[in-house]
């Protein structure tokens, strides 16, 4: 496990939650407010996220999804790519999309040299539980087919990860590949970012209160209830929902990226020990006092946070 920021970092994080605070106190919650006009607020820069920057060497494609036409958003290094990344966005299950961090994803294909491709995976509660896991499942199938890696013309390794809700979702299509199709192996790293391992909340969710920084326990609880309408507390805890309950053997070696100012935290210290029980590769890199989401924030710490994944993923990949 690696903890603690330097003096210099922890006091820009330091600052930086003050006024990320000051600014949310200004805003509706997202908990109080229509999914679609969080989505709208998003895609135009409104909030504490940066306004979107659509890279230009992004594409889509379109594979046959669960229920239709599944787009895939797709941006490839400069460079002969040396692997393929499937990246799940987060957003509560309820919010974002797949082009709306094309310059972290864009950062992730030049340090690693691997092509990313992102899922645009159906939303809650217009889709609840297990819309948006079925489409990452295929998603998954379809890029170990021969057909996907030739449609994104990357050989080599293969890596899966996410944050937030997309942690999840990327634990849980490992888990399906394993136990749906007996696919083990087939991605040799995963990235988790502050992922939600137990929809039935762990410690630090329950604990954290009504403190707003990204997350509050309302919040997370709203986001819970629009991904599983009606799936009580006990029933949330199949492992189909909670990874962190599941049984993790052959899983690939995996980093977990999280801030001690995220009321997920136990989420990723839980579910890392429990990986590295099963006998996995971990790296547990914990922040000081940063938020949740802050790899998507102009912080200074999430520079450093990046770095940290990429080199992993070149380490644990043997990408040159």
């Amino acid at each position: 496990m690696t903890t603690g920021n330097s003096p210099e970092l922890l006091e820009q994080t330091r600052a930086f939650n003050v006024e990320l605070e000051r600014l949310l106190a200004t805003i509706p919650a997202v908990n109080t407010v229509a999914p679609e006009e969080s989505r709208r607020a998003r895609r135009e820069g409104l909030g504490v996220f940066p306004k979107p920057v659509f890279v230009p060497e992004a594409r889509w494609l379109e594979i046959d999804g669960p229920a239709g036409p599944m787009p895939l958003r797709v941006i490839a290094p400069e460079q002969p790519p040396a692997g393929v990344f499937l990246h799940i966005h987060g957003g509560g299950w309820t919010l974002s999309a797949s082009d709306l961090q094309d310059r972290r994803l864009q950062r992730l294909a030049r340090d690693t040299g691997m092509t990313v491709v992102s899922v645009e995976y159906r939303l809650a509660p217009e889709y609840p539980y297990p819309a948006a896991l079925d489409d990452c499942e295929a998603a998954a199938l379809w890029l170990l087919s021969e057909r996907g890696r030739d449609a994104v013309g990357a050989p080599g390794p293969l890596a899966i990860g996410g944050d937030s809700a997309g942690g999840h979702l990327a634990a849980c299509s490992l888990l399906r590949l394993r136990d749906r199709h007996g696919i083990t192996g087939a991605f040799g790293a995963a990235v988790f970012q502050y992922g939600a391992f137990d929809l039935s909340m762990t410690p630090s969710q329950r604990l954290w209160g009504e403190r707003n920084l990204v997350l509050s326990t309302p919040i997370i609880t709203w986001f819970a209830d629009q991904f599983l309408p009606v799936v009580d507390q006990e029933r949330r805890r199949d492992p189909d929902i909670s990874p962190l309950y599941a049984e993790l053997s052959e899983m690939p070696p995996a980093v977990f990226t999280i801030g001690t100012a995220d009321p997920l935290l136990d989420d990723s210290l839980f579910m890392e020990a429990r990986w590295r029980a099963a006998g996995h590769p971990t790296e547990l890199r914990v922040w000081e006092e940063a938020p949740h989401g802050f790899l998507s924030l102009p912080m200074a710490v999430s520079d450093v946070a990046l770095t940290a994944e990429h080199d992993f993923l070149v380490r644990t990949l043997g990408l040159g």
